[in-house]
């Protein structure tokens, strides 16, 4: 039989939206980064949630070349956290004064916030009803993961020509950790674990730039990755997927990490495809 290339066929359409997508991230990192020292920005899905993972995101500009001033960027960290962590549901207001009492910022400051959550993505600012958090379609969770799975693939291969002995013996811990949790059908602890692994590959690359359009990425998609990670049998699927990346990482072998990594992410846009195909109504299944 003939291989099967459904799950790897990207339509036009849909590559040149990620290519854009990526390109106005791209640029906004640029932007963002540019005369910055080298510190590398922690990203992940446990960020700001007790792991002590991630600082704050660092000041910077906006395209539009005026800077943001340090305490709109603080807030818009907080804000892009909580939905990581899933505080925020899609479509749910984004209340100025609710904001400005929660952070104890100034309104104008809580505006400027919204502002630039909105370029990323992550916030629609509707005129005459304020903000609400931008609800993302599976078809769109899609797309997205496909640029994931180019840029972590980077950050992979990226680690394991920079990680020390140190990390290595980190990331093996963390692998043990996530087979422990499996074990025990611990779903919630081996999401936290998967979320945490990828966070530290992506630090030890040490490459700000991949890291920063990661961040802002996984916060659109954060809810389909939850409901993923808790159907039943996907940990089976990737954890023998994950240890593949953490054997490449440690190995120190480039081309493996990025292939394991890439391999993965395939893996869940082929998962988040069977989703969309599962709520599909009849008429628009493919025949």
């Amino acid at each position: 039989m003939p291989p099967n290339r459904s799950a790897a066929r990207v339509d036009f359409g849909t590559a040149k939206q990620a290519a854009t997508m990526l390109s106005t991230l791209l640029l906004r990192s640029f932007v963002r980064t540019k005369g910055h020292d080298s510190r590398v920005i922690g990203v992940g899905a446990e960020a700001g949630a007790g792991s002590g993972g991630r600082p704050g995101q660092e000041a910077g500009t906006d395209p539009g070349s005026e800077a943001v001033p340090a305490p709109a960027t603080v807030l818009v960290g907080r804000i892009r956290e909580a939905m990581l962590r899933g505080d925020y549901a899609p479509n749910q207001r984004l209340i100025e004064a609710d904001l400005c009492e929660q952070h104890g910022v100034s309104r104008g400051t809580v505006r400027i916030a919204l502002q630039e959550l909105a370029a990323d993505g992550l916030v629609e600012i509707l005129r005459n009803k304020g903000a609400r958090v931008r609800a993302i379609s599976l078809a769109e969770a899609i797309e997205i993961t496909e640029v994931r799975m180019a840029l972590e693939g980077l950050a992979a291969g990226r680690a394991a020509e920079r990680v020390s002995p140190e990390e290595a013996e980190e990331l093996v811990e963390i692998g043990e950790s996530m087979r422990a949790a499996f074990a025990r059908s611990e779903l919630l602890r081996y999401s936290d674990l998967n979320a945490r692994l990828h966070r530290r590959v992506r630090e030890i690359s040490a490459h700000r730039t991949t890291a920063t359009i990661i961040e802002r990425l996984g916060a659109q998609v954060i809810r389909h990755q939850f409901r993923l990670a808790l159907q039943p049998g996907r940990p089976a699927v990737s954890l023998p997927q994950h240890e593949r990346i953490i054997e490449a990482v440690v190995a120190r072998d480039p081309v493996a990490a990025e292939a394991a990594m890439r391999a993965h992410l395939a893996s869940v846009v082929q998962a988040l495809q069977a989703t969309a195909q599962e709520q599909a109504t009849p008429n628009e299944r493919p025949l």
